[in-house]
């Protein structure tokens, strides 16, 4: 039996969602841009049938693994528009996987998060997303922690602490450049 659109609309979603996680883990080994693209638009396809007023968690877990991809190719692109795609996905997904609700989901979306806003930090000028990922990191944290989620405790540290170097780095090169305004 073939999963269409029409007939099962959210097994077809569902295959899509795995389509789009299958095409990202070829990424690892194959590097390929192409099917970071194609992993958005199965999620992107995804997304039209999981609607967040049907299927509210199906429908933030898509926009986790959207944002993902979308980070994945922001960080390979030298602008900003797919990092800032990527973080209204991860905000999107924050909106029904709640810290109440979701406890470990709301903590890997942000993280997630905290991931893509740091790329942005490092693309622009001011500190306002270096510091939105130290509070973001801060949140996952509070969750993983007590959850004894140790791999992710350990990389969400030391990503936190990268962020947290690059933040005072941003904020006395912006003291630096003040003064030399003076």
């Amino acid at each position: 039996e073939v999963y269409t659109r029409e007939r099962v609309p959210l097994d077809w979603a569902t295959t899509q969602n795995n389509l789009g996680n299958a095409l990202r883990a070829l990424v690892q080994r194959e590097s390929s841009a192409a099917r970071l693209e194609e992993a958005v638009t199965a999620y992107r396809a995804a997304l039209e049938v999981y609607t967040r007023e049907h299927v509210p968690l199906d429908w933030a877990s898509t926009q986790n693994n959207l944002g993902c991809a979308l980070t994945t190719l922001g960080e390979r692109e030298d602008g900003t528009l797919r990092l800032g795609q990527a973080v209204a996905a991860y905000r999107a997904a924050l909106e029904e996987w709640t810290r109440e609700r979701v406890p470990l989901g709301w903590a890997m979306a942000q993280f997630n998060l905290a991931n893509a806003l740091s790329d942005l930090g490092e693309r622009e000028s001011g500190t306002g997303r270096f510091e939105e990922a130290v509070a973001a990191y801060d949140g996952a944290l509070a969750i993983f922690i007590p959850a004894g989620a140790d791999h992710y405790i350990k990389v969400c540290q030391a990503n936190k602490n990268r962020v947290t170097m690059l933040l005072y780095g941003k904020q006395l090169q912006l003291l630096t450049d003040d003064i030399d305004d003076v």
